[in-house]
């Protein structure tokens, strides 16, 4: 019988180790891959403003409120909170264990600091600041009016407790924390490196996941931080977001193996999909909606409200929803999706009319606005890059086409450059969007048309008497009747065609069998470290 060599006996000891129990073998690196659609824009929070960058942060970063693996949101930095009895002061307690990942705890002066940032326009030039404004002086340091940082509503009671004082009482304060755009950062390292905080090596995180790699035009990698109160429980180990405008490209990418989900699927293969891979295929309905906004700073639509009521009243959404996003989207006539507890979301009056009298009704306006048939209306129409917004941006041309004799210019974008001209209104006609809500409160949506949010304002939409009722809305206590202050707010804007509003949004993507913990869910949240790979 042949003589075993040493590496024999030694592989038959382990082995028999092994099936003891007495040793573990070791395990493989598990990673995840997700399609991420655009390149990101930024990985600062409190800079970014578009969902691929929003997935990434809810990685790296928690707030003091978070979302869980159903999308609702929970205890995040802070362990537990209170709200004063006349809704104005909001106190969060900071978990006694809660560190940053490089190991430094994370304190209240952490959480003030990082509030004053988001609010300064010298650092973050009022990106999301407009959120915060419930908060005592947030608004008038945004614009310039208070330059003393300190004014701000947010105090450090203790190292671990922080509370804000409101102008108003904002019944969505809690669940708005959890929007990704307003994280506690880091005060010291963020100080120390200023822009080169979010490189890879630099970045220090409070969520499940440290920035690794960041390739442009590639892969954001992220790696689990160990040092995260939960990280014992996360499965996945890394974690690769895929920058992929092109969803067809992505589609293969799926199918060869390179991606664990995907950020998205055409439409027009959704029926194959469903045909061929029904147990990836994961449709689901978002709190949110797609429209157009009209540049009305400025060029074709400017101070022209019969125009921009004619286009909207010539489009066909039953077909844009159906025939061709085809991804579960539900034609709307409203700005406010529904799903908002307890609003029903507003519709111009015109909406339940017959198509015939409607489309009679928009060569009426546009002949009155001295464009009979279209005659003399060219409009730009800019979308960034995408297979979905592309057909759907040809099919509305073609109905204003079609309908009216009006021509359009379709102007495909890279994302960033894109997101640029939405902000700056360098177009002349109308500007893709699409919005998922924060949080599930109809003033999400409707603060965006407040005519001092700067350019995040989709339209530059600028109106006294609806930013009037938003006031009011904030300052009222009684829900319901907040709540008709916010519908009459909608109406308003949808009466000036303030927006376009096409449809209700849902997402089609597919997620491998392989992949569980995947919860389908309105704001489209899904964390990585509460998923898992088999």
């Amino acid at each position: 019988m042949a003589r075993r060599t040493p590496l024999v006996r030694l592989l038959a000891v382990l082995a028999l180790l092994v099936a003891a129990g007495m040793v573990r073998p070791a395990q493989a690196e598990v990673v995840l891959h997700r399609g991420n659609g655009a390149e990101p824009e930024t990985l600062d929070p409190h800079l970014a403003t578009g969902f691929p960058e929003a997935l990434i942060i809810y990685d790296l970063f928690e707030g003091l409120v978070a979302r869980g693996p159903d999308g609702r949101f929970g205890p995040g930095l802070a362990e537990r909170w209170e709200v004063s009895a006349d809704g104005l002061t909001h106190t969060f307690h900071l978990r006694p264990d809660g560190v940053w990942s490089d190991g430094s705890p994370i304190t209240a002066a952490d959480v003030v600091w990082s509030f004053r940032r988001l609010v300064d326009p010298a650092r973050t030039q009022g990106r999301n600041s407009h959120y915060f404004w419930p908060v005592r002086n947030a608004r008038a340091i945004t614009e310039g009016k208070i330059t003393d940082l300190s004014q701000l509503g947010v105090r450090a009671v203790d190292a671990r407790t922080v509370a804000f004082d409101l102008e108003k009482p904002a019944p969505y304060f809690v669940s708005m924390l959890s929007f990704p755009f307003l994280v506690p950062l880091p005060k010291e390292p963020m100080e120390r490196l200023g822009r080169d905080f979010f490189k890879p090596g630099n970045l220090v995180a409070s969520g499940g996941y440290v920035l690794a790699e960041a390739v442009p035009q590639s892969h954001v990698k992220l790696v689990r931080n160990d040092r995260h109160r939960d990280a014992a429980k996360a499965r996945i180990d890394a974690v690769y977001f895929h920058a992929t405008e092109n969803q067809d490209t992505e589609l293969k990418r799926y199918r060869a193996g390179e991606l664990h989900t995907t950020f998205a699927l055409p439409p027009s293969q959704i029926a194959w999909a469903r045909a061929n891979l029904p147990d990836d295929l994961r449709i689901g309905p978002q709190l949110g909606t797609f429209y157009y906004a009209p540049n009305l700073t400025k060029g074709t639509l400017a101070d022209r409200p019969k125009v921009r009521r004619a286009l909207s009243m010539a489009l066909d959404r039953d077909v844009l929803a159906e025939r061709i996003a085809q991804g579960g989207q539900l034609p709307s006539f409203s700005y406010v999706p529904p799903g908002m507890p307890g609003y029903t979301p507003q519709r111009p009056d015109w909406a339940d009319w017959p198509r015939d009298k409607r489309l009679a009704e928009a060569r009426r306006l546009l002949a009155e606005a001295g464009h009979p048939d279209g005659a003399g209306l060219t409009l730009d129409l800019v979308y960034n890059t995408s297979e979905d917004w592309r057909r759907v941006a040809v099919a509305t041309a073609g109905m204003w086409q079609q309908n009216l004799g009006v021509r359009t210019t379709l102007s495909n974008l890279e994302w960033k450059v894109f997101l640029d001209a939405r902000r700056t209104k360098t177009f002349t006609g109308v500007a893709r969007h699409g919005y998922v809500g924060a949080y599930d409160d109809p003033n999400v949506f409707l603060e965006f048309l407040r005519s001092d949010v700067g350019p995040e304002n989709p339209s530059g939409y600028a109106n006294p008497a609806f930013d009037r009722l938003l006031d009011r809305a904030s300052a009222e206590q009684d829900p319901a009747r907040r709540l008709a202050l916010l519908a009459e707010a909608e109406a308003m804007a949808l009466a000036d065609d303030a927006v376009i509003p096409v449809y209700t949004l849902a997402r089609a993507r597919l997620v491998s069998p392989r992949v569980k913990g995947w919860i389908a869910n309105p704001l489209d949240v899904n964390p990585t470290r509460f998923l898992r790979l088999e």
